[in-house]
């Protein structure tokens, strides 16, 4: 049996930092190809069964033609189970809750052999709901569903949506049979991070020995994976698409093929993103100018990874002298025609010989010696005042 495993799509997201009107209304349309390519995938390649652990769509308000798409393509592939765990991003705005109560009252069965609330997904069709048949839903409290049988035992996906009033208290609630082979799937913040927003904190040591062999997690933008004792491991799989420079390098989403027999699993990540985000440093540390720079910034695209249909963003770095010249629009306008999206940003320091300046009647000489009569502010803040105000004086494009 094949499973994808996805998470954080934010499809429907405006994507407009720094792009174009055109680019950003292109990136809008491509999250939206790639969450159907994936499906496409998933057919193509006999998986069964795809997991959305969270995050599906950006924001609570969707707009129409990016919710009937996702609920077209579901109800396209009828021989692939979609199951989806809200996040923290698209709570009750995909789905409402008297859908997923209707859902929910629909799917649940009376097993004492098993955990409880177990659906057998495999068998059962939903009637009276105007979500696709094939879309299954988690609520507040574990929902379990089983996916496959064998003389072993079952494969089990068991899910739960965390929030304020649960978080501290469902963990002891999960019970999973031992001979199971057992998915469990959350959206959260694992406890060894300080959460960023306002997102639930998953405690990961809570959810040892409790039979777990892969635990299906959204949140984290980028694929990480772990040991979940004693049997288990946990794994984020990222964003199917970057939409920006904190979200570099690939994304995709993770393969799982359970034997069926055995019980055992086998997992892949597998790079799907149609663009992907690169941040390439160049040390500029030996210039006095943008030419200089130049041959440096083109060994530096050379030797990195990225492609035509790729955005990139070239960071300067190192410690210049407070008299070079740094002109990133020249550089932008040298390299952009390489990938689909260029910028520059520019993270120098400089620096600062003030016994030059102690004589210096410009406007940049009285700049330097009020920073250094300033005892309130570090060398480093002086630094970073310093390469502001003499981009303003040369003027020069201004990066904070």
């Amino acid at each position: 049996m094949k499973l994808i495993h996805c998470a954080d799509l934010h499809l429907d997201s405006k994507m407009e930092s720094h792009l174009s009107k055109e680019q950003a209304k292109q990136r809008k349309t491509e999250l939206l190809e790639t969450y159907m390519n994936m499906v496409d995938y998933a057919e193509t390649n006999g998986v069964s069964a795809v997991l959305i652990a969270g995050d599906l769509f950006d924001k609570k308000v969707i707009g129409v033609h990016a919710k009937k798409t996702v609920m077209d393509t579901i109800r396209q592939h009828p021989d692939i189970n979609f199951y989806y765990l809200q996040g923290n991003h698209d709570l009750s705005g995909f789905i409402s809750n008297q859908e997923k109560s209707n859902r929910d009252a629909d799917h649940t069965t009376e097993d004492t052999n098993a955990a409880e609330n177990i659906v057998n997904a495999v068998e059962k069709d939903t009637e009276g709901s105007e979500l696709p048949k094939n879309l299954y839903t988690f609520s507040e409290h574990w929902q379990s569903y089983i996916l496959g049988t064998s003389e072993k035992g079952n494969i089990v996906l068991t899910g739960v949506e965390l929030n304020a009033d649960n978080q501290n208290t469902i963990y002891e609630t999960l019970l999973l049979r031992p001979q199971d082979f057992n998915i469990v799937t959350l959206h959260g913040q694992l406890a060894k991070y300080k959460p960023k927003d306002h997102v639930e904190v998953i405690d990961l040591g809570a959810l040892r020995n409790k039979s777990i062999d892969y635990l299906a997690l959204g949140h984290v933008h980028s694929y990480e994976e772990g040991q979940l004792p004693p049997r288990g491991v946990y794994c984020y799989p990222g964003c199917l698409e970057g939409r920006g420079f904190d979200e570099t390098g690939e994304h995709g989403f993770v393969l799982l093929d359970i034997n069926e027999e055995s019980l055992t699993m086998q997992r892949t990540f597998v790079p799907f993103a149609k663009r992907n985000f690169y941040a390439v440093p160049v040390d500029v540390s030996a210039c006095l100018s943008t030419t200089e720079m130049l041959p440096l910034v083109e060994k530096a695209l050379n030797d990195c990874e990225a492609n035509p249909k790729d955005l990139v963003k070239i960071v300067l770095t190192g410690n210049v002298d407070v008299n070079c010249e740094k002109n990133p629009v020249l550089i932008v306008s040298r390299f952009k025609d390489r990938y689909y999206y260029l910028r520059v940003k520019d993270e120098t320091k400089v620096a600062v010989h003030y016994t030059d300046f102690r004589n210096d009647k410009s406007l940049k000489g009285e700049l330097v010696r009020l920073l250094e009569e300033d005892s309130s502010l570090s060398e480093d803040e002086k630094s970073a005042i310093i390469r502001v105000g003499l981009q303003a004086l040369n003027g020069e494009q201004i990066e904070l």
